[in-house]
This record gives structure tokens, sequence and C-alpha cells, in this order.
């Protein structure tokens, strides 16, 4: 099985995805700091103080000007109000949201390409595991091997894996060492609240936590990790029952922008909290944005997946158990 596992890993060395992920990582989190360091002086000279307080205020005064407005719609009214508490409740505690510092830029960095851009990454490497044997003709040679089917792709399930946790460390890694070249390299024990829970336009702090900034940011990659490898699984699936890497990519592609739309729009359709695309954004809870649909919560956002995840498996290994291949 060890055999398995490491030829397939030189395989995907050979083609070089890691190197282009990493390329593409690195490129789009400095334009990312460009752009945050860019915006933090327009405030400066807007505003003429950096004071956390004061913009933290401006940005209420502005959500409050928003509400005013007859063309927004009751879903984005609610998440204004809410946002508008969550502001008001770091003001009254004396908590900036926004530390300065790499570890902060992280925090927002992963939490913001948690449901998509990070799924992509993955999605590049898991949609070509299987599907690219048929397309370079090797598939008939691989299953002539005097080993059975399932393990085979056991050892390209592995490697999914140890690609996925890679992408989530590099991705992290490369966000903290570009960033804290701009805005330095503290702020690991700055504060940070969760616990926050949405009900309707209401905000609820009973449960609020106050923890320490890297604690938060191991709770997000932990979830960011399980998002990801729900994503690969899924992408691992298409790969075997599709045999076009560019079609299984375009399926998937299709399922998580269709996600994101999905998420601003399905507040009235219940049984959409059942599709997978829709669940994608765990690390919303832990910041206490409003769920998409109103009653889901991290648990059984956790559980949905879940179960995507283990009907892709049995779905994959079933299919490559008994496909014919020609």
């Amino acid at each position: 099985m060890n055999k398995l596992i490491q030829n397939e890993m030189l395989k995907l060395l050979a083609r070089k995805r890691l190197l282009i992920i990493t390329a593409i990582v690195a490129i789009l989190v400095a334009m990312f700091t460009y752009a945050q360091y860019k915006e933090t002086q327009s405030q400066r000279e807007r505003m003429g103080t950096i004071e956390w307080q004061s913009l933290l205020q401006q940005q209420i005064i502005d959500s409050q000007n928003r509400l005013g407005s007859s063309r927004i719609s009751d879903e984005w009214r609610q998440q204004l109000q809410v946002s508008i508490k969550q502001s008001q409740y770091y003001l009254d505690n004396n908590i900036n949201p926004s530390e300065p510092g790499a570890p902060t830029f992280v925090r927002m960095f992963i939490e913001n390409s948690s449901d998509l851009f990070i799924p992509l990454l993955i999605m590049i490497i898991a949609s070509d595991l299987v599907s690219s044997e048929h397309s370079l003709g090797s598939i008939k040679l691989l299953l002539t091997r005097p080993v059975q089917r399932w393990k085979i792709l056991l050892s390209k399930y592995v490697v999914l894996l140890l690609s996925t946790s890679l992408i989530v460390l590099v991705t992290a890694a490369l966000a903290y060492v570009i960033s804290g070249a701009v805005f330095g390299y503290h702020g690991w024990t700055a504060p940070v609240i969760t616990g926050f829970t949405v009900e309707g336009s209401n905000l609820n702090t009973s449960g609020v936590k106050l923890m320490n900034q890297w604690e938060f940011l191991f709770m997000e990659m932990g979830l960011v990790w399980f998002v990801a490898v729900v994503v690969g699984t899924l992408s691992f699936m298409l790969s075997v029952l599709i045999r076009s890497t560019a079609a299984g990519m375009g399926v998937m592609l299709a399922a998580l922008i269709s996600g994101m739309i999905l998420s601003n729009m399905v507040s009235s359709w219940a049984s959409a909290k059942y599709f997978f695309m829709v669940n994608l954004k765990l690390t919303s809870y832990l910041s206490g944005a409003a769920p998409p649909i109103e009653g889901m919560t991290l648990f059984s956002s956790v559980s949905v997946l879940f179960v995507w995840l283990v009907a892709a498996l049995v779905v994959s290994f079933t299919v490559f158990s008994r496909q014919d291949v020609y």
C-alpha cells in the first residue's frame, strides 16, 4: 500500500500541479495584501485617523444609512442589522475585530476563501486523479497489476488527503509570510470574539466567548480543511464517474458558483439546506454571520457535508471496482 501511495504522489509531483497552485496562491496573496494596504491608506486619508474605534463607528453609520434605502432586500436588511449589532458589541467591549498584523490577515483571508478559492485549488488536484488515467491510456496498465482495485483507488484518495492538507497549510503560511512583511507578524494573542448566534435580525450574545487569535485561527483552519476534503472527495467521485477531466472540473465549478448564488437567494427555500454547496461557509458560524437559511447551525452543516462525503466515497469505490475498462 505504501508503494502505491508513493507512486501516486510521484505522478502528482511530476504534473507540477502543486507547484502551480503554490504560485497562484503567492500571487493572489500578494495582490490582496497590497489591496488591504491601499484600503488602510485610503481610510487614513478619508477619516484623518487610523483609530479602529473611529473607523468602526463610521462603518456603523454607513450601514445605518443603507438601512434607510428602500431598494435593499429583506435578507440584506437583516444582515446589515446583525452586522451593526456585532460592531456595536465590539465597541462596547473595547475589542478591535481587525487587529493589525499578519495573523489577522490570515484569519480574514482564510475565512473569505473557504467556500470558493481553496475548494477550487483542491478541485484542480482531485478532478484529475482518476480521469487522467483514462485520457493518458494508462488505466489498463494500472489495473493489470496484481492489486485489488479498491487499494489502487484508496492510494489515490490518500494522496488527495495529503495534498489537501498541504494546500491548506501552504495557503496559510504564504498569507502569513507575505502579509507580515507589510503589516508585521504580531497579533497572535489578540482577543477574538466568537459564539454569536443569529435569530432573524436579532443577535444573541449569551454564548459569546473570548479567545486568543491563534486559537480562533486553528479552529478556522480545521473547518476549512474539512470543507476542502468534502469538495475534494466530490471532485474525486466525478473523476471516477466522468472520464474527462475538463467535464468533471466544469461540473464542480458550476456547483461551487451556484452555491454562492444560492446562499444569497434561498432564505425561504428550506430544503436547500441539504445541498452541499450551501453549507460550505462553515467559518461564518464562528464569526456570527447569519446563516443562508434560518435554523442552520454549525452542527447541521457539518452533518450535511459529512453525509455527502460518505456518499461520494461509497459511489467512487463501488463504481471503480465494477466499471469496465476499454
